[in-house]
């Protein structure tokens, strides 16, 4: 069981300089791509990048960012983590990442979702009311893209495509696409339906309670007469020297993200005893590389996963602290994770 695929995902959250200032959303975004270059360098197999339409956040156009980062990397895939295909246009993001793919030499891949922030919705025109029937649709036409032949298809959320070629192709003749699923037995349904590989996002409790949603992907695509391809997890967490760091330095700046967020969904703000319990028993990667490692591996091992993606920006972590993250995950981690692996394959 050593033949994990490991990445870093971010949303390109708005860090503090040193001196504790927050950067400017364009100096957010270089700071994403040095870590990326960084991440290549040390061997990480993909770096995801999440979109949104938010202050805190400066990533609104994940393909455009990998695009920069295909032309200072070699050999690192480039993912979305997710696309929200709901408030999107099908034919125009797989123009884009056929895009990403050409300029990378075929290391592009897009996560779909429909999106757990709703900022995109009324900014591109869409109505939340038809939040499921845009994603259904969508995520129709965009399979039958993934064929790259000409495409007939017609719904109620865009116009109709009458035996229409969509260009550029891609080199390979097929677009890596996954599907990413936040904890819905229907959109794991879905994901079967279409034979599109699973990103699970696991951002809170036990790893072992999404064992049952994998199990489901599995029968419905042997009832669907589809592929249940390996499946892959994302996570939060944040890598220092030692645990005590990593917890004190992660804690001011995860707190400030989420009772921003939990402000506009209704949560209580967080509890320290809250995150102590979640970097103990949940999906809280936080620690040195030793203490990381053991919990991605066993979270790997619980669930049989084929990829796992460490979310390591969270809320306005200083540059130097997110930096020395990816250098200690890449460098350390996962080393450590395949040879813990290795012992028990």
């Amino acid at each position: 069981m050593t033949d994990i695929t490991f990445g870093l995902d971010t949303f390109g959250d708005v860090p503090q300089d040193d001196a504790g200032i927050p950067v400017s959303h364009a100096a957010a975004i270089r700071q994403v791509l040095d870590e990326a270059v960084l991440a290549d360098e040390l061997g990480v197999d993909v770096i995801a990048l999440g979109e949104h339409h938010r202050p805190e956040y400066s990533i609104s156009s994940p393909e455009t960012v990998l695009a920069g980062i295909a032309t200072r990397t070699s050999r690192i895939r480039l993912a979305s983590g997710v696309t929200v295909l709901s408030s999107d246009d099908p034919v125009r993001v797989f123009q884009r990442f056929a895009t990403v793919d050409a300029l990378s030499n075929g290391r592009a891949e897009v996560i779909l979702g429909r999106g757990s922030f709703t900022e995109s919705f009324p900014l591109f025109g869409y109505d939340l009311a038809d939040y499921d029937v845009l994603f259904e649709e969508k995520i129709e036409l965009f399979a039958k893209l993934l064929e790259e032949k000409p495409v007939t298809w017609s719904g109620t959320v865009r116009a109709p495509l009458d035996n229409a070629d969509v260009y550029p192709k891609t080199e390979s003749g097929r677009l890596t696409t996954w599907v990413g699923v936040g904890g819905s037995p229907q959109s794991v349904i879905r994901t079967a339906h279409y034979g599109l590989p699973l990103m699970l996002a696991i951002i809170g409790g036990a790893p072992d309670r999404f064992a049952p949603y994998i199990d489901l992907y599995k029968r419905a695509a042997d009832q669907f007469g589809t592929t249940a391809h390996p499946v892959g997890m994302h996570s939060p967490g944040f890598v220092a020297d030692t645990d005590e760091e990593a917890a004190e330095g992660f804690w001011p700046g995860y707190k400030t993200m989420r009772d921003r967020i939990g402000a506009t969904r209704g949560w209580p703000p967080i509890r320290r005893s809250e995150y102590d319990s979640e970097i103990a028993h949940g999906s809280l990667y936080i620690g040195s590389p030793e203490t990381v490692a053991r919990k991605i591996a066993g979270a790997v091992r619980t669930l049989g996963v084929a990829r796992f993606d460490l979310i390591y920006s969270v809320g306005p972590q200083p540059v130097s602290a997110r930096l020395k993250a990816v250098e200690l995950y890449g460098a350390k981690v996962i080393p450590m994770v395949r040879d813990l692996l290795s012992e028990r394959s």
